[in-house]
């Protein structure tokens, strides 16, 4: 087990950088006036001929928005849940540690996003409600990533059933890869914002499951 966390973290740290560098690639290769209203896209020759390949889906792009809510619904569910054993159990230390460790996870996630948000690199290649909006990374990407992959280790804790386990865990990565793909084949991301996102997404997962505590530490009920 502990070698397995270990290598959880070196993978992390390799993801991590392989993101730093992809990011840096696209602020500073290939960097061309291909979006619109003339905003810059870096390695626009990938980017570019990716967006003519897939064309725009509007119709995708707005399912993959509904679709959001059900990560967001996880999310709370948890949240939910470690909030009402605070309560129940009248100290903070003693809700289960895989949901604190869960809460410090979506804080880094929100963290992120709010830092991209913040310092833009990348606009759609199409205008929403005719505005410019920011794309890289995809935040739908990250959203459906990191919360659906993480909410696995601790529904394995709390399902009993194991065919139920299993399905779930089943219909999680299902989703997950469904959502990806259509936001890419949507065409309202650069391929670069998608693959931007896995990155960071993997690599915060990695580090997640690397930090995971063990099985018989987690006090479920």
């Amino acid at each position: 087990m502990k070698k397995k966390k270990q290598k959880a973290f070196v993978c992390s740290g390799g993801l991590l950088v392989a993101f730093v560098l992809w990011t840096l690639a696209i602020c500073y290769a290939d960097v061309r006036a291909i979006g619109p209203r003339q905003t810059c896209v870096g390695l626009a020759s990938l980017n570019g001929a990716f967006h003519r390949l897939t064309g725009v889906h509007m119709w995708l792009y707005t399912l993959t928005d509904w679709l959001s809510v059900i990560p967001l619904a996880f999310a709370a569910g948890f949240a939910l849940l470690g909030l009402a054993q605070w309560v129940r159990r009248k100290h903070l230390a003693q809700v289960d540690r895989d949901l604190l460790l869960l809460g410090a996870f979506y804080a880094a996630v929100i963290l992120f996003y709010l830092l991209f948000e913040a310092v833009p690199i990348h606009f759609r290649p199409v205008l929403i409600e005719g505005q410019l909006e920011t794309s890289y990374p995809s935040s739908t990407a990250v959203l459906v990533s990191c919360v659906m992959q993480t909410a696995i280790l601790p529904l394995r804790v709390r399902i009993r059933r194991q065919w139920l386990e299993r399905c779930m865990t089943a219909a999680i990565h299902g989703f997950t890869v469904f959502m990806v793909a259509g936001r890419l084949l949507s065409g309202v991301h650069w391929l670069g914002d998608i693959i931007g996102g896995l990155l960071l997404s993997a690599s915060l997962v990695m580090a997640y499951t690397a930090l995971y505590p063990a099985r018989k530490t987690i006090e479920t009920e």
